[in-house]
C-alpha cells in the first residue's frame, strides 16, 4: 500500500493547485483508519507551511446522507486558520475546484479538553455558520476511506457572530430551529438543525469519541462544525452567500472570480 505521507501530498497538491484527482481508497485497498492516517499526515503538512489548527468538523451528520454513502458512523475532519473566511469577506472561486456550500451550526469552546472528557462542559458559545466542500476527486465521486483521507471534502468556512449558550439550549432549545441557505438574496435550501443527529448537541458527543479515537486534541478557542442542516448546493462564481440560524444569528460570504461568467466550473 502506498505511504500515508505520499497519499497524503497527492491530496495537497491537488487542493493547492486546484485539480481534481482520481479516487483511490479501493484501488489500493485504504482502509479507514488508514484514511485518517492520511488525514492527519495532510494537516501536519499545512502545519509545517504555518497553518494552525482551529478546531474540528463532522461530516454525514444527515440520515440521509449516511444511508446514501452506506455508512453508520459520522466522520471527523479538521480546520485550520487559513479555511477561515471573515464573516461577509471575500472567497476566491477560481482557486477551488467544483465547491459546494452547506448552512451549519458552530460551537466554540472555551477551554482545553482532555481526551474522552465531553465536550458540552466546555461549550460556552454557538454561531450561524457556512461551509464550503470541496473535494479533490474527480467528478465529486469518492468512497469512505476517500472522503476521509481528502479531509472529509473540507476547504472554506464562516462563522457568525457568537451567542452564549444558555441553558434551555442545552435542553433541547437548539434540536428544531429552521436553517435557511440564500444565494443573492434567493432562498437556495431550508431546513433544520433536527437535520444535524437529531440535535446539534449530539454532534458534539460524536466530536468527542472520534477526536479520541483518532488523535486530535482540542484546545481553547477551537470551533466544531456541527454538520449540515441541509443538502449542499453548487456555490457559484461572483455571488453572495448568506445563512440564516432562527434564534442563532447569521453569517455570509462572498465568492470573486476572474472568469466572464458566473457559473460553476
Amino acid at each position: 500500500m502506498t505511504e500515508p505521507t505520499a497519499l497524503a501530498a497527492g491530496l495537497d497538491d491537488a487542493r493547492r493547485n486546484g485539480r481534481a484527482i482520481d479516487q483511490f481508497a479501493g484501488r489500493i485497498g485504504l482502509t479507514l483508519g488508514k484514511a485518517y492516517d492520511v488525514l492527519l499526515r495532510g494537516i501536519d503538512l499545512r502545519r509545517e507551511r504555518g497553518e494552525r489548527v482551529v478546531g474540528l468538523k463532522l461530516g454525514f451528520t444527515s440520515k440521509e446522507k449516511a444511508v446514501q454513502m452506506g455508512v453508520s458512523d459520522v466522520i471527523l475532519g479538521v480546520l485550520t486558520d487559513r479555511m477561515r473566511v471573515v464573516d461577509a469577506a471575500e472567497l476566491d472561486h477560481d482557486s477551488l475546484i467544483h465547491p459546494r456550500v452547506e448552512p451549519e451550526i458552530a460551537f466554540r469552546l472555551a477551554d482545553d479538553v482532555p481526551a474522552d472528557e465531553p465536550l458540552l462542559p466546555h461549550v460556552t458559545h454557538v454561531a450561524a455558520a457556512v461551509e464550503v466542500i470541496d473535494s479533490r476527486y474527480r467528478d465529486f465521486s469518492f468512497s469512505l476511506a476517500d472522503v476521509v483521507a481528502d479531509n472529509t471534502s473540507a476547504s472554506h468556512f464562516a462563522v457568525g457572530e457568537w451567542r452564549e449558550v444558555t441553558d434551555e439550549m442545552k435542553s433541547g432549545g437548539l434540536s428544531n430551529l429552521t436553517v435557511e441557505l440564500f444565494v443573492d438574496g434567493d432562498r437556495a435550501a431550508s431546513g433544520s438543525t433536527q437535520a444535524i443527529l437529531g440535535d446539534p448537541l449530539a454532534s458534539l458527543v460524536a466530536a468527542t469519541r472520534l477526536a479520541a479515537r483518532h488523535g486530535h486534541p482540542l484546545a481553547a478557542g477551537h470551533i466544531v462544525l456541527a454538520g449540515s442542516a441541509t443538502a449542499a448546493i453548487p456555490l457559484p462564481a461572483r455571488a453572495r452567500i448568506e445563512v440564516k440560524v432562527e434564534g442563532i444569528g447569521a453569517v455570509s460570504l462572498r465568492t470573486t472570480s476572474r472568469a466572464m461568467t458566473g457559473t460553476v466550473r
